[in-house]
């Protein structure tokens, strides 16, 4: 993919830029484009000629004793070019219509896909709304911009060229010359104004990008909204957002008006000039009645699409404004990729290793500080830890959603980064703490887990995770949706839906992320017997916050700010009377606490 440039350009560079990163996608049906070509030509040959058969038809009708055949011949005619302008112009629209809807089509899948090639840390940054206002007034843009330029913009200069050249063929230059001065005065005077209207178009697009996240995002945390009774609140700052909008788009009209308001003027001047001119003419006798009606029609056929062409402009601008920030989504580099020798990764068990491993999301905080240790294939280690020691973090570079700053991490000896990032993530399975589900069916957010799996399978999963019976007691079954995020089910259901969705999957290594500390004690020893038995014979890698969890792993490692500094199975960290045995005790008194209330 050709990569977008820097902002730094003028505007005018900008958007030729967009438009040659746009062609690739329209060219794929180039013989399409030309065949519309074609038969736009063809219709604009036949509205300039309606003219001329006009003026036959006037002249005609203006002789004393006129025959009848003639005007008949000649309206005959006249009927015939119309119909040719009409059937030719369908016909361009039906033949480059799928050349349009292609290119949309390629375009978003070209951001979608991208966007899911960005690293956790772009999506992490990124704000919803705004993305997705962009991709939608992206996509509706490239619409527009084909539309404008090929069936408006394009049929409009052929027309204006072929009247001009006639003007100058069969009358004096001083026609064709009074034509083209008004379009050049008319045409300089709409890039300007429009130029600087483009600016005002970007600050209503950032404006209405900011008010569609601050929507979105109080929106999808609307529990939150309702726990502290802030929809005041949020309305207010809603609010302030559309003000800005609001003041923008007054701006953006305003200048509008004054624009068609100039553009009106030197359209009127033109066309009072032009037929002045040709009434003279036919006083003197050097022009007929169907001379005048002629360059009358001209000027309508001409001076009508022309007014619509400030129009035109002015919507190709606001297309490229909304195309350009589309792009800066394709320009946005990806953090982590494949090497260009990648191979897929190769299993042989599973072993997974951790080699001096030093990381941190910027460059003033570290949260690794040369973390090594091994889980053997089949085994399970656990890792232990205040909040804010690293833990979660040795799941997401196993993920390789980031990549380390230092050290190693590697899989039967094979280092992640020189292993493609599919292949990678094929091999792993993760129950996380926050089980997010997808706004659909049960069925599907298990089947999620391997989307090509027979619903034979799906269900062995839901019953090895005990979710069978639950599934089959609701009124809808399998079909039953889960709702945004999975809110419509409770955290011990949704866990046993990641439970099974992770089973189907039947991953190598396991990666097992605080999966139970959100759930009451009782869910929590039901879930773990699951946990445990889809864990055996599997690489395991066990993130834990309530240490009764893991007292049977193969080794317990337990980290403080970035450091392992100690490990071994539970027994012997309880006897080494150290920091695992502290937080053993102190999860004891609170355990025993709880039992007393």
């Amino acid at each position: 993919m050709r990569r977008f440039g820097s902002d730094g350009g003028e505007p005018g560079s900008a958007d030729w830029r967009t438009v040659r990163l746009l062609l690739p996608y329209l060219w794929e049906y180039k013989w399409r484009a030309f065949i519309a070509i074609s038969f736009l030509i063809g219709a604009k040959l036949a509205v300039v000629s309606i003219p001329i058969v006009l003026k036959h038809i006037v002249d005609n009708l203006n002789q004393p004793k006129a025959m009848l055949v003639v005007p008949l011949a000649l309206l005959f005619g006249y009927g015939l070019l119309r119909l040719a302008s009409t059937v030719f112009s369908d016909m361009r629209d039906i033949v480059f219509a799928k050349v349009t809807q292609r290119a949309i089509r390629r375009v978003g899948l070209a951001v979608f896909e991208h966007l899911h090639n960005l690293s956790l840390r772009f999506h992490l940054e990124r704000q919803t709304g705004g993305v997705t206002r962009d991709i939608e007034r992206g996509s509706r843009g490239i619409s527009s911009l084909i539309h404008l330029t090929l069936f408006s913009v394009l049929p409009t200069l052929i027309e204006i060229s072929l009247v001009a050249g006639i003007l100058f063929a069969k009358f004096d230059w001083v026609y064709a010359a009074i034509t083209l001065v008004v379009l050049v005065i008319y045409i300089a005077l709409t890039i300007s104004i429009t130029e600087w209207r483009t600016q005002l178009r970007r600050q209503m697009n950032e404006m209405d990008s900011q008010a569609n996240t601050k929507a979105i995002d109080s929106l999808l945390n609307y529990e939150t909204v309702k726990y502290f009774g802030n929809e005041e609140f949020e309305a207010k700052r809603y609010d302030a957002s559309l003000q800005n909008w609001e003041v923008a788009a007054v701006k953006n009209q305003t200048s509008l008006g004054m624009l068609n308001a100039a553009q009106a003027a030197i359209i009127a001047v033109g066309v009072t000039v032009m037929l002045t001119r040709a009434s003279q003419g036919v006083v003197a006798g050097q022009l007929t009645v169907g001379d005048l009606v002629m360059i009358n029609a001209f000027l309508i056929q001409m001076f009508i699409p022309l007014n619509f062409l400030g129009v035109m402009y002015r919507e190709i601008k606001q297309s490229l404004t909304d195309i350009e920030r589309l792009f800066k989504l394709l320009n946005v580099n990806r953090e982590i990729a494949d090497t260009a020798d990648a191979q897929p990764l190769a299993l042989r068990g599973g072993e997974v290793k951790f080699e001096q491993v030093y990381f941190g999301y910027d460059s003033n905080r570290g949260i690794l500080q040369g973390v090594s240790f091994t889980i053997p294939a089949g085994h399970n280690v656990a890792v232990v830890g205040t909040s804010g020691a690293g833990k979660s973090t040795l799941s997401r570079l196993l993920y390789r959603f980031y990549d380390v700053g230092a050290g190693c991490i590697s899989i039967d000896s094979q280092d992640i980064r020189q292993v493609t990032q599919p292949s990678l993530r094929a091999a792993i399975g993760i129950v996380p703490q926050d089980t997010v589900l997808f706004n659909d069916s049960i069925y599907y957010n298990i089947a999620y887990g391997r989307p090509t799996a027979s619903r034979e399978e799906v269900v062995e999963a839901a019953r090895a995770a005990h979710i069978l019976n639950f599934i089959e007691s609701l009124p809808n079954g399998w079909e039953t949706t889960v709702g945004e995020r999975g809110l419509k089910l409770s955290g011990g259901e949704k866990q046993r839906v990641a439970i099974a969705r992770t089973v189907l999957k039947n991953p190598t290594i396991l990666i097992l992320d605080e999966a139970t500390s959100a759930l009451d004690t009782q869910t929590e020893k039901n879930i773990q017997v699951e946990l445990k038995e889809i864990a055996k014979n599997r690489t395991t890698l066990t993130i834990a916050h309530r240490l009764s969890t893991i007292v049977d792993a193969d080794q317990i490692l337990v980290m403080e700010h970035g450091h392992i500094v100690e490990r071994g199975h539970h027994r012997e960290l309880l006897a080494a009377q150290g920091v695992y045995a502290k937080l053993w005790a102190l999860q004891q008194e609170e355990a025993a606490e709880i039992n007393l209330i």
